[in-house]
């Protein structure tokens, strides 16, 4: 069984149950360390003081903040906890909220939420099976690793999953952040309707388990390959940039591209019927090439890890 990463008391009017948080998720990307280039010399970090030039061990190191050029105030972790008592231990419900009233864009990182001992059973199962009957979500407050979080606890089948999420203030605007976003643009009724019967066309149900991390799998058979001094199949570069002169020709081909898949035996159209109570950006796999001798000594980009925007609404989810 994992460990817990957290324990406290989950409380909600003068009910409270002790929980623990564990671990949703899980990356694969492969580890990589440094190394001078040409050699097989390992490159190391050391936490060194920049008067003395000395190396300092991790439990003489303490936290200071700046408070004004060259000047900073020392605060240690018995301090820190100090300004919160009680909360570093309780995660106080404030709310409940509808499910589709959270914009996705909110959501940080999934935990997992479990009752603390048999006798947190019982208001543990009572908190989560009436939150999946009002398709409510509770909100509440907590601090972990001297960090306050906010979160949503929403009900998944026998768990409660626990989502940290950004205050609003950790949001940017995005009319700040891009600026060519586009304004009043025209668009021709048969460009829109070609681009509907695309999405229709291409319309499936979700099914995470139909999706991996393609660049992952690359990068470790890259791995592989160099390992035993043999080839590999580098991925083609991206498609260029659609002209929008031969847009509508584009969605004309690609909804009749689209069409002869599925006449072929391919993807089924999804059935007509509600939302999905999840969506997720479907991640399309790379193309292979012809094989490419690998070189004595190449380096492979480290992954970035996307994050993935958690549904509004309660069903199983895949949950950085």
């Amino acid at each position: 069984m994992a460990r817990a990463i957290w324990s406290g008391v989950l409380s909600f009017g003068l009910v409270s149950v002790p929980v623990e948080i564990y671990s949703a998720t899980e990356a694969h990307e492969p580890t990589f360390h440094q190394f001078e280039k040409g050699t097989k010399d390992r490159i190391r970090y050391q936490r060194v003081n920049e008067r003395t030039g000395k190396e300092v061990d991790f439990a003489d190191i303490v936290k200071g903040a700046e408070v004004g050029r060259g000047k900073y105030v020392m605060i240690d972790q018995d301090e820190l906890d100090s300004v919160a008592p009680g909360r570093s231990r309780s995660l106080e419900i404030s709310s409940f909220v509808d499910l589709d009233e959270i914009d996705p864009i909110q959501f940080a990182k999934s935990y997992y939420l479990g009752p603390n001992g048999d006798e947190a059973k019982k208001p543990y199962a009572l908190l989560r099976d009436a939150m999946a009957r009002a398709n409510r979500a509770a909100i509440a407050n907590f601090v972990m690793r001297a960090k306050e979080y906010l979160a949503a606890i929403r009900a998944d089948g026998d768990v409660l999953v626990l989502e940290t999420m950004f205050f609003a203030d950790e949001i940017r605007d995005p009319k700040d952040e891009i600026g060519n976003l586009p304004h009043n643009v025209k668009l021709a009724p048969q460009e829109l309707k070609m681009a509907t019967q695309l999405l229709e066309s291409m319309a499936a149900p979700w099914q995470p388990k139909d999706y991996r991390d393609t660049y992952t799998d690359r990068v470790n058979a890259l791995i592989r390959a160099k390992a035993k001094n043999k080839s590999y199949e580098p991925a083609e570069e991206a498609p260029q940039a659609t002209n929008v002169v031969d847009l509508t020709e584009a969605l004309r081909a690609s909804v009749e591209a689209a069409r002869g898949r599925g006449q072929k035996g391919g993807r089924k159209p999804a059935a007509r019927k509600a939302p999905a109570k999840k969506s997720s950006a479907k991640k399309a796999p790379a193309k292979k090439s012809a094989a490419k001798k690998a070189p004595a000594q190449k380096s492979a980009s480290k992954k970035s890890a996307a994050k993935k925007a958690p549904a509004k609404k309660s069903a199983a989810r895949k949950a950085s």
